[in-house]
């Protein structure tokens, strides 16, 4: 439409994206980020709001978080839901699954997840100090073995369990193409 109309077309989105909000990055923008539209994709929340470090694991905010902050007061009513829809069961899972196959935090791993999927330009992080931001950076390692050991990736779809199915939008009549 941009185009027909002189202007110049969108070059990049800015959606939400973690392993438990998926289906925006890889169903509903499908067709943006493959030709002839070629967007990039921003992406924020790869930790989902900290859900994605384990901290929230035991069903408590713990001393010190962001969470304890002021307005942040939704926050319990979040974790009350993770508890409720087994996020925080399956967070454990990716836990245990990142310190035995992968060596690393659980952080690192989701972050490395969203940053390893080739439509995504890059993953915007939220660290607030430089320990938290010293530690973000240790999932590039991650990313590299994701890359080059596919079975990873496998594993954790199992473990999320909540892959989108393949897109049936414009352009795709048929169901054949595979989602991202």
């Amino acid at each position: 439409i941009a185009r027909t109309e002189g202007l110049e077309p969108p070059q990049v989105e800015q959606p939400q994206y973690h392993m438990f909000h998926r289906d925006r990055v890889e169903y509903e923008h499908f067709p943006m980020v493959r030709p002839p539209y070629q967007m990039g994709l921003t992406t924020w929340s790869p930790l989902a709001c900290g859900l994605l470090t384990g901290k929230y694991n035991d069903g408590r905010i713990p001393e010190g978080s962001r969470a304890q902050q002021s307005g942040y007061d939704w926050m319990e009513s979040d974790i009350r839901s993770w508890e409720r829809d087994g996020k925080l069961q399956k967070v454990k899972e990716l836990e245990e699954y990142a310190k035995v196959h992968l060596d690393c935090s659980v952080a690192n791993l989701a972050l490395a997840w969203a940053a390893k999927n080739d439509k995504v330009s890059c993953i915007l992080l939220g660290a607030t100090n430089e320990q938290q931001m010293e530690s973000n950076l240790k999932a590039i390692r991650v990313v590299e073995t994701l890359v080059a050991e596919p079975h990873h990736m496998e594993h954790i779809d199992t473990i999320l369990d909540n892959k989108p199915g393949n897109y049936w939008g414009i352009g795709n009549r048929k169901g054949d193409f595979p989602t991202i």
